[in-house]
């Protein structure tokens, strides 16, 4: 493999593991074989048990020389404040019930979105496979625009959207100017109202193209 040839580290995020809506198996970096020394794993109770702001997690690894090098930082005067290290300990020993009942609603959030966007004339949102989020093409001449213009010039009954503009999540800076990455975080019955406002959004926006 590449990172066994040039000697790279491959840092994987796997914070959404139980979140795979495809029923494929969870297959973890930290399987692979002949890169053992090479892998990072990354976790974090801020998604998984929805505790956005705790910032608590855990960075796995078989390397003995770099597992030296962050416990220096971990034994700095630093750490994360006293309650969300009280919640993150509960949440770890949540019961499985739990997990699987969160994984039904985003399940439920996600087809309530998805089936919702591609609705919307002229929108179109594929089939999120896992985590809670979708990226949407929509019939604008510039997501940073749209979404910075839904903000500050546009409302809907005394309400508004906000999204964030897909071109940051891209390398090549060509792509992602008419999409926008919508996360479904929210109960089904504010996302059904937050596509009303969208929809309104679209028919109102000056950029809008056919």
């Amino acid at each position: 493999m590449t990172s066994a040839k040039y000697n790279l580290f491959l840092f994987s995020d796997e914070v959404y593991r139980e979140f795979i809506y495809t029923g494929s198996p969870y297959i973890s970096a930290c399987h692979l074989e002949g890169i053992e020394d090479n892998v990072v794993l990354i976790d974090s109770v801020s998604k998984r048990y929805s505790e956005c702001g705790i910032r608590i997690g855990a960075l796995i690894t078989k390397n003995a020389e770099l597992r030296k090098a962050v416990m220096k930082f971990c034994q700095a005067r630093l750490s994360p404040p006293l309650l969300g290290q009280i919640v993150a300990e509960a949440s770890i020993d949540a019961p499985r019930s739990y997990s699987m009942h969160t994984y039904e609603e985003y399940i439920e959030r996600r087809n309530c979105l998805i089936d919702g966007l591609n609705k919307i004339p002229g929108v179109y949102s594929p089939i999120p496979m896992g985590a809670f989020y979708t990226v949407a093409r929509l019939p604008i001449d510039d997501s940073d625009k749209f979404c910075e213009w839904c903000l500050t010039d546009f409302s809907y009954e005394g309400e508004t959207v906000l999204m964030s503009p897909a071109s940051g999540f891209y390398s090549d800076p060509n792509l992602g100017h008419d999409e926008v990455r919508i996360a479904y975080a929210l109960n089904k019955e504010d996302l059904k109202r937050a596509l009303v406002v969208l929809a309104r959004a679209l028919e109102a926006y000056p950029g809008r193209k056919a």
